[in-house]
């Protein structure tokens, strides 16, 4: 007797996962929101951020309707000083003081910046579009343009190709070259074909450079262009299209 064909099974997705995916909020403040009572599915008060849904229940986050908000899809020049957090708890100025009064629903970070660092940054409450950008498999270049001290010389360069390991971890770069030259200073443009942590700057630590400055310019094809530090644009649907990966 042949076996029977396997039951399709619909998918389920934690609760604190589809408030995410729904652009409502990040998964983070959806856990939090779940825990502290502020979300009901089909009427009943649901606490556990992993309960299981599959798509057709009624969801309220503080007593309104869930329903999936718009994609947005911007781009930010972040400056040097802010934290790429909601909230930070130390009290440290956050990106987010930059979008206050423009009426934009929750936005998430599409990767990070440090405090340190500045420059081009993306954001959209589209999670699938931001995760096809940071994905380690996608290989979205991301290119800055460094300052360091000291005199880097074509030598430097190679060992940025060729790479180094830090801590047990191999940084390199995809792409580098020397900009300009000053006295005491040079900058560089460095691509990165994946990112790690404090990647840049700890590269050039063990080549013998400090990073003074170091400014994101580009993601993929999409660069900063002349928007103002601080300031924000809305992506058109060609640009947001061009970075799509999934």
């Amino acid at each position: 007797m042949p076996a029977r064909p396997s039951r399709a099974t619909t998918p389920t997705y934690g609760l604190a996962r589809v408030l995410s995916k729904r652009g409502i909020c990040s998964r983070s403040q959806g856990e939090k929101a779940v825990r502290e009572g502020r979300v009901r599915v089909d009427g009943r008060l649901v606490r556990d951020p992993e309960f299981p849904i599959v798509g057709h229940e009624r969801i309220e986050f503080d007593g309104e309707g869930a329903r999936a908000a718009a994609a947005v899809y911007i781009a930010v020049n972040k400056p040097r000083g802010l934290v790429v957090t909601a909230s930070d708890e130390r009290g440290r100025d956050t990106v987010y003081a930059l979008l206050e009064g423009a009426g934009l629903p929750w936005l998430g970070a599409v990767g990070r910046l440090d405090k340190a660092s500045e420059g081009l940054l993306l954001m959209s409450n589209d999670t699938v579009w931001a995760s096809g950008i940071t994905d380690p498999a996608t290989h979205v270049p991301k290119t800055y343009h460094v300052q360091v001290s000291g005199q880097p010389d074509e030598a430097t360069v190679a060992a940025m190709l060729h790479g180094v390991v830090d801590g047990g971890e191999p940084l390199k770069a995809g792409a580098a070259s020397v900009l300009r030259r000053g006295e005491k200073t040079a900058w560089l443009e460095v691509t990165l074909d994946e990112g790690r942590n404090r990647h840049i700057r700890r590269l050039m630590s063990v080549l013998g450079f400090e990073v003074q400055r170091l400014v994101r310019v580009a993601i993929g094809g999409l660069v900063l262009g002349g928007l103002a530090k601080g300031q924000w644009r809305p992506l058109s649907a060609d640009e947001v299209a061009a970075l799509r990966r999934r």
